[in-house]
């Protein structure tokens, strides 16, 4: 009998090689340095720091919302450096979801037109089918009796589960959240991070998660800190002891 298959790894969907940030005005501010990192397919990656330490900036060149001064992107086998600005609109819109602090729905579409935006602004009208799937998943998350309701007659939370799915709609391979709990009490946010992490799970999709909530941090995959420009992956279980002591001095 042959030697027993070895199962392959699963793919890189965002990796940085030598990745460097400097905003240049009156006074040149570096904020990342030469970082290397890579997230794989299915992962769920936490980002942590102190406020202004980068972890903003880092989520939007990996999304191809910014440009790195120096360093490779690459964003499911493509280096955004060859793309132009159609197709890193393409590339974006295919193969990456956003969900932000605040939801950005448009407060003069139903929740379920909001969700369906990115299908239609790729294909300009969703299928039968299409419809149907982002129908599913708002049922999945509680929104099934929301569905043709405006964001100002639903509640914060609800309206970031309602982002969540619009994130999902093209079924993407890669999910970046900027604080998506940030805005909510703490009941709303872990609802809705159960409902990423889920989301993660079922459907294989990478998330990338900046967050100042520790504990939250604690349930992804991997940690990886922001401190000073520099990223370091963090040791998940001397995370969680720091965590348990500051609660228990709290």
């Amino acid at each position: 009998m042959g030697a027993a298959a070895i199962a392959s790894p699963k793919p890189i969907v965002v990796a940085t090689r030598g990745l460097k940030k400097t905003y240049f005005g009156k006074v040149e501010t570096p904020v990342l340095h030469g970082i290397d990192i890579e997230v794989y397919a299915g992962e769920f990656v936490a980002i942590i720091g102190q406020s202004g330490s980068g972890k903003s900036t880092l989520l939007n060149i990996l999304g191809a919302l910014d440009v790195p001064t120096e360093g490779t992107v690459l964003i499911d086998g493509v280096d955004i450096a060859t793309l132009s600005e159609d197709g890193l609109a393409d590339l974006r819109n295919r193969v990456i979801g956003f969900v932000f602090q605040f939801h950005y729905l448009l407060n003069e579409l139903s929740c379920l037109e909001n969700v369906l935006t990115p299908i239609t602004i790729a294909r300009g009208e969703a299928s039968e089918e299409e419809k149907s799937y982002v129908a599913a998943l708002l049922d999945r998350v509680g929104l099934a009796e929301q569905i043709h309701k405006h964001p100002d007659a639903m509640s914060g939370g609800q309206n970031q589960r309602c982002a969540i799915i619009r994130a999902l709609a093209n079924q993407p391979k890669i999910v970046l959240a900027d604080e998506p709990t940030g805005n909510l009490d703490s009941r709303s946010g872990n609802e809705v991070f159960n409902i990423m992490r889920e989301m993660n799970r079922e459907k294989g999709v990478a998330f990338i998660m900046v967050t100042h909530d520790d504990r939250l941090a604690q349930e992804a995959d991997r940690i990886l800190a922001i401190e000073d420009g520099w990223v370091n992956e963090v040791d998940k279980r001397a995370h969680r002891m720091k965590v348990l002591s500051s609660l228990s001095d709290s």
